[in-house]
């Protein structure tokens, strides 16, 4: 059964890329661009095809264990970067077989923490796969996957169980709405700097709450998660973009940090009921920084 595409859902989705294109071309402010970003950021759309689960184990994640270990590293200011540059050919073509397998996997016939794992994973995966298809690039927002798009996100890069899926649906389709845990912004990596980590060691079953626990606390303890400036809170997009997933409104949002935040920071928080300012890096988490030609939707075929 192929799945449709509510219609609003694609509509969000092309006025997203085309306010994208307005920022760009105009260089509105900061606020007037977070703002409508904001507005048009993608929601939680469940897709109920996958609403289902068995209990099948054992998904093998060994060889992205393998290659997370070999080529992320943390740097001194506390960001995971990769070393797009340094992965071999046969590195490429190891990471490709990975995902070619977990797509062979009827992963609805699974736990519901297998599939966790599983698609935590494969995104992780992938996003870094299409990086290495077009690298060098200096932002992933300069792989473009159709008219008016700003990144790699919209494109059917995968087919599991008869299902074409792109990146957008595994977050926002899949894991948002049929989990629900904020967590989830903490494990999955969009190669940009501004993202929280891309952690080092494959999610697990046994050890996925423990593992979002740990990149929810990295986060929101470094500048580019939380910073209080000359008694102003600034917070990365994330907490606007999907303000609904910490909560109801900036106060919980703040409530949710102070849960992850180490001590000094918890009590600094305390004091506020409202967020500043919001801020994004989308340069590529790149050991080695490049300059880029922007790919279009043909070098993807």
């Amino acid at each position: 059964m192929k799945a449709k595409r509510p219609f609003f859902f694609l509509l969000r989705q092309t006025l997203l890329f085309t306010v994208l294109a307005l920022v760009q071309m105009f260089n509105l402010h900061h606020a007037d661009a977070g703002a409508l970003e904001r507005l048009f950021a993608p929601k939680a759309d469940p897709w109920p095809f996958w609403n289902q689960s068995g209990e099948s184990t054992g998904i093998d994640h060994a060889p992205w264990q393998r290659f997370l270990q070999a080529h992320v590293h943390t740097s001194d200011d506390g960001i995971n970067r990769v070393a797009y540059a340094q992965v071999t050919a046969e590195e490429r073509s190891a990471l490709r077989d990975y995902i070619s397998g977990l797509e062979r996997i009827e992963i609805r016939s699974y736990r519901r923490d297998e599939q966790l794992a599983f698609w935590i994973n494969l995104y992780n995966a992938a996003t870094v796969s299409v990086v290495l298809e077009h690298y060098p690039v200096s932002s992933i927002r300069d792989i473009s996957s159709g008219f008016l798009s700003f990144g790699p996100w919209s494109k059917k890069l995968l087919n599991i169980e008869g299902q074409a899926l792109s990146l957008n649906d595994i977050e926002h389709r899949i894991l948002r709405p049929l989990w629900r845990d904020p967590r989830l912004h903490y494990a999955l990596n969009c190669a940009a700097l501004g993202c929280p980590n891309l952690q080092r060691d494959a999610f697990t079953p046994d050890d996925t709450q423990a593992q979002f626990d740990r990149a929810a606390r990295e986060f929101i303890n470094h500048p580019r998660g939380v910073a209080i400036i000359e008694g102003e809170l600034r917070v990365s997009s994330i907490y606007s973009w999907f303000r609904e997933d910490f909560g109801s409104g900036e106060a919980e949002v703040i409530e949710h940090l102070q849960v992850y935040a180490q001590p000094e920071l918890a009590t600094e928080l305390a004091g506020f009921r409202s967020i500043d300012d919001d801020d994004y890096d989308w340069a590529l988490n790149d050991m080695t920084p490049v300059e880029s030609t922007p790919v279009t939707e043909e070098d993807f075929e």
